[in-house]
């Protein structure tokens, strides 16, 4: 899924580095190279503890960015003012697996078209 989603977004023009699952984050970057991130989109495992610890994480790691979540616990896609994507302070939440019309319009929802 991660290597679908990194071409879809690629073939609208995005920078994109797809990177291993949240255990390694901070490894992966330093916080210059975080800086300069607009958006990443994480996986959600569910809407409870997992959930909250994943995004936590990934909030510590890139401060600065907007969240889209991922969830294979959804039947459709939520926007921002959805309860789940609120108390996870996500800007968008997808269901999993998503067409990639639906996740490239949360993308464009969320950070604009590529530039």
């Amino acid at each position: 899924m991660r290597t679908l989603i990194c071409e879809w977004l690629l073939g609208e023009g995005y920078a994109v580095q797809a990177l291993p699952a949240q255990g390694s984050l901070r490894a992966t970057w330093d916080a210059s190279q975080a800086a300069g991130v607009d958006l990443v989109i994480v996986d959600v495992p569910d809407f409870h503890e997992r959930g909250a610890d994943t995004v936590r994480a990934v909030r510590a790691s890139y401060p600065h960015a907007a969240l889209i979540g991922l969830s294979t616990r959804l039947g459709r896609s939520l926007r921002s003012d959805s309860n789940p994507a609120r108390a996870l302070g996500l800007r968008r939440l997808v269901a999993k697996p998503c067409a990639r019309g639906e996740l490239l319009e949360a993308v464009a929802d969320t950070i604009g078209a590529a530039h």
